[in-house]
């Protein structure tokens, strides 16, 4: 599909990443964004439609879809890491972000499927290199990432049938709040938005943002041994 003329619906949209969607969108001429946020207030977009969203909270989630019935791109960009591990960590934590990442999602999906099944229309889906390895320290999100990739690759099946293109986004660190205080190479939200557009556009199932997930993707295929190096003898 095309990013010029079409109307599209970006969560989280903010700050970070997704303001940088809906900047981004603006610019490449949509006909209109909705720019959604918990705190709408805090969105400050010229030209965005600004609307109250929680993900995670079904009757906001219908209202966000009765406000925009127009919707021919839908972003899931809206997610939380909270650093908390499986074994240890507190498990309303932990089900907090399977319900911000995996449900969340999922409940976006089910309240525009009908709307986009009359354009067709497409839904990128921002996902994680996370979705493919575990990080100690921080594995609930590890565990909900990877939940929320099969559902990707779930619903483009389910989808395929009113034309529906989903595509998965997966990067590894962004220079974004909810990456404060990592000391490590960190991508730019812009080149995110960008890379998530330009697949969309051309029609693809999966964008590769940077280096690391492209390599984390390719070490799938070998033994987890090699990945893991730090617990050698987990394998």
């Amino acid at each position: 599909m095309k990013i010029s003329g079409s109307i599209a619906l970006v969560t989280g949209a903010n700050r970070g990443i997704g303001r940088q969607f809906a900047r981004q969108l603006l610019e490449r001429g949509a006909k209109k964004v909705y720019a959604t946020a918990r705190r709408p207030e805090l969105v400050d977009l010229p030209g965005a439609e600004v609307l109250r969203l929680d993900i995670t909270d079904p009757t906001s989630v219908r209202a966000a879809a009765e406000a925009a019935p127009d919707v021919t791109l839908l972003v899931n960009n809206a997610g939380i890491s909270t650093y908390t591990n499986l074994v240890t960590g507190d498990l309303d934590t932990i089900r907090r972000e399977m319900d911000t990442n995996f449900y969340g999602t999922l409940h976006m999906v089910r309240a525009f499927a009908p709307v986009l099944g009359v354009s067709g229309g497409a839904i990128l889906n921002i996902l994680s290199a996370m979705s493919w390895f575990s990080y100690d320290g921080a594995n609930a999100y590890g565990a909900a990432k990877a939940a929320q990739w099969s559902l990707t690759n779930g619903i483009r099946l389910e989808l395929a049938g009113q034309g529906t293109l989903v595509t998965g986004l997966h990067l590894g660190a962004a220079d974004t709040d909810m990456m404060a205080g990592y000391d490590g190479a960190m991508v730019d939200p812009a080149d995110v938005a960008r890379a998530g557009l330009d697949g969309i556009e051309a029609g693809r199932f999966e964008v590769l943002v940077d280096d690391w997930s492209a390599r984390v993707k390719a070490s799938l295929a070998a033994d987890p041994s090699l990945f893991y190096t730090q617990v050698p003898s987990a394998f």
